[in-house]
C-alpha cells in the first residue's frame, strides 16, 4: 500500500510520463484555441497527430486576434487558403531552439520562412518567437506572436 501511495503522489506531483501529439499539446496549453479550430477546419488534425516529426511555429490566440475579424472569419471558411496559411507554419522534422540557424527554411506549404537570430531574440518572418521547445511526442512547438502569411 505504501508503494502505491508513493507512486500516486509521484504521478500527481510530476504528471504522467506520457507525452501528447502536437494537437493535444496545443489544446492542453489553452492559448492556441484559434489555431486548433483552424487546424480542424482545414482537415489537418489527423496529419498533426501523425508520426511527424514536425516543428510548428504556433501563433497564440492573441496573434490571431491581430487579424481583422472579417478577414479571419473568411479565412476559416476557405479551406484551401486556410491550409496554405497553416502549412506555412510547419517545418518538417523536429528543430529544437538550440539547433535553429539563421536563413531561409522550407515549410510544408512549399515556400520558405526567413529565420533571423539576434542575441536571444528569434524572428520567423515578422513574428517574434516568444517561447521555445514545447515538446510533443511527434515534434516540437515554438510559440509566435503573429500569424505568418505566405507570400
Amino acid at each position: 500500500m505504501k508503494k502505491f501511495l508513493m507512486a500516486a503522489a509521484f504521478t500527481m506531483a510530476f504528471g504522467a510520463a506520457q507525452a501528447a501529439d502536437i494537437v493535444d499539446t496545443a489544446k492542453a496549453a489553452g492559448s492556441f484555441n484559434t489555431l486548433v479550430t483552424a487546424v480542424q477546419a482545414a482537415g489537418l488534425e489527423s496529419t498533426l497527430k501523425g508520426p511527424g516529426p514536425f516543428t510548428v511555429f504556433a501563433p497564440t490566440d492573441a496573434a490571431f486576434a491581430k487579424i481583422p475579424k472579417a478577414k479571419l472569419d473568411a479565412l476559416l471558411k476557405d479551406k484551401a487558403a486556410l491550409t496554405k496559411v497553416l502549412t506555412y507554419h510547419v517545418v518538417p522534422g523536429k528543430v529544437m531552439a538550440a539547433d535553429v540557424k539563421p536563413g531561409n527554411v522550407k515549410t510544408v506549404e512549399g515556400a520558405s520562412v526567413k529565420v533571423a537570430v539576434k542575441g536571444d531574440a528569434v524572428m520567423v518572418d515578422k513574428a517574434h518567437v516568444t517561447k521555445t521547445d514545447i515538446a510533443a511526442d511527434n515534434g516540437v512547438i515554438h510559440v509566435i506572436d503573429t500569424v505568418l502569411m505566405p507570400k
